[in-house]
């Protein structure tokens, strides 16, 4: 293994989770009187922190969200992932082969630690990922694409973040993992590959990341 830890992105890597909470944030923003297509929210938000819809919209409009906007959003997400989440194909392949080989991996993610866990349980990925593994924007006081929580995952597990790599599917990711001194690998599944500039490798199954670590 060239790498001394594997970081993932969750949304979109683990838990196939964009396209669900993507079409509810289009929709939801629609219904507050800011017109946005599934289209524009993966282009605007996909990888990034509820602040960044915060910052966006009041810097595009001048009108601040409803205090409620993140509460009444994340009910909504939490009760599709329930009737639809499911792992991204290969996940379970990839994490075995990972844990069969002793090499240390963690999720560090723009969502919050209840969306985590919600969409871990949800998938059965929760079995994968304990405590101690879990890293959400929550903890540092900026989201990607400043590198603050991949630093911050590699501290907390004990790397040096030269001798880590991560696995995103986001623009905002991929530079945050950049800024950090990290090799990056891009995930295309949902992603062009064009947007995820700077990515050392690309790839567009989940079961090829093995092989390309090695």
């Amino acid at each position: 293994m060239r790498y001394d830890l594997v970081i993932f992105d969750n949304d979109g890597v683990l838990v196939d989770s964009e396209p669900i909470s993507n079409r509810l944030l289009a929709g939801y923003l629609t219904e507050l009187g800011h017109p946005t297509t599934y289209e524009d929210s993966i282009r605007d938000y996909m990888g990034s922190a509820m602040h960044r819809v915060h910052d966006l919209v009041e810097e595009r409009t001048g009108q601040r969200l409803p205090d409620d906007f993140d509460d009444v959003f994340h009910g909504r997400v939490f009760a599709a992932f329930e009737r639809e989440l499911q792992p991204v194909p290969g996940v379970v392949e990839v994490l075995e082969k990972l844990a069969a080989d002793a090499v240390p991996y963690c999720v560090a993610s723009s969502g919050s630690h209840e969306r985590i866990r919600v969409g871990h349980r949800t998938t059965g990925l929760d079995r994968w990922f304990t405590d101690e593994r879990v890293f959400s924007s929550q903890d540092v006081g900026r989201g990607k694409p400043a590198p603050d929580l991949f630093l911050h995952a590699a501290e907390r597990m004990g790397v040096a973040p030269e001798r880590c790599v991560v696995v995103e599917d986001s623009p905002l990711g991929v530079r945050a993992a950049l800024a950090a001194g990290m090799d990056v690998y891009g995930f295309t599944a949902m992603t062009p590959a064009e947007r995820l500039t700077g990515a050392k490798h690309l790839f567009a199954d989940l079961r090829e990341l093995p092989d390309l670590l090695m």
